[in-house]
């Protein structure tokens, strides 16, 4: 687990966009694609706005392939959307290989269930999609993508999508599942803010029920783990950081 810290959002948020870049430019020239899960959050769409002014023309996005981590179940036009969000800031700028996103216009059981057929069909029907990154935020209450607390989805392992009920927002998310990103060859959480520390601070250093953190159950089995900070979301880490 990698643990970087950053004073600023805005410094945070260049050093994913590098990260991204690179991780991406060296996948492909080694297997000829690179296929990204992205998240939703203000973190990662401030990374997606510095990819989108920054490296446009420094990156071959042709052969960059693009899916979510999860989505509300809102129409992809809608203010809520994870796609609107990346399409505004990132996707509408370059032109990647291909988009896949969660069709949550449709009924959350069938949209998850389309979508893991689509997986299946780019990575294979057997073996655990094994992206080649995997961004995650982190929540106040510690959930990553929409696998929160004490969840339904925190159990499931043989599947790959899932519609999880989220009573407390009264409302049901699509997610991967804890293997899809444990398959992954990254998972890079981006977190900031002071509202993050007590949630980050259990996760990397308390020993509460990995169901009530569930991206304390985030562990690439044969990948990188990195966390990249700011500075307050690090400051209740020992020692200071």
């Amino acid at each position: 687990m990698n643990l970087l810290v950053y004073e600023t959002p805005e410094e945070l948020a260049e050093a994913a966009a590098r990260d991204f870049a690179s991780r991406a430019e060296e996948t492909i020239y080694e297997r000829g694609r690179f296929a990204v899960a992205l998240a939703g959050g203000s973190t990662p769409k401030a990374t997606y706005e510095v990819l989108a002014r920054n490296y446009a023309n420094e990156l071959d996005w042709s052969k960059v392939q693009v899916f979510f981590g999860d989505e509300r179940t809102v129409p992809p036009d809608h203010e809520d959307s994870n796609y609107r969000m990346a399409r505004e800031t990132l996707l509408s700028h370059i032109r990647v290989g291909s988009v896949h996103r969660m069709r949550c216009e449709l009924p959350p059981e069938e949209a998850a269930a389309a979508y893991e057929r689509e997986l299946r069909e780019f990575f294979g029907p057997d073996d655990v999609p094994r992206f080649d990154l995997i961004l995650g935020g982190l929540g106040e209450d510690g959930h990553t993508l929409s696998l929160f607390p004490e969840t339904a989805a925190l159990d499931v392992t043989d599947r790959w999508v899932v519609a999880n009920p989220v009573l407390k927002l009264g409302t049901t998310r699509l997610t991967l599942t804890i293997p899809v990103l444990n398959a992954s060859r990254a998972v890079t959480f981006l977190v900031a803010g002071e509202g993050k520390a007590d949630a980050l601070k259990e996760i990397l250093e308390g020993d509460a029920d990995l169901r009530a953190y569930p991206a304390k159950l985030v562990h690439p089995e044969s990948g990188d783990l990195i966390w990249m900070v700011d500075r307050a979301a690090a400051g209740s880490l020992k020692p200071p950081l």
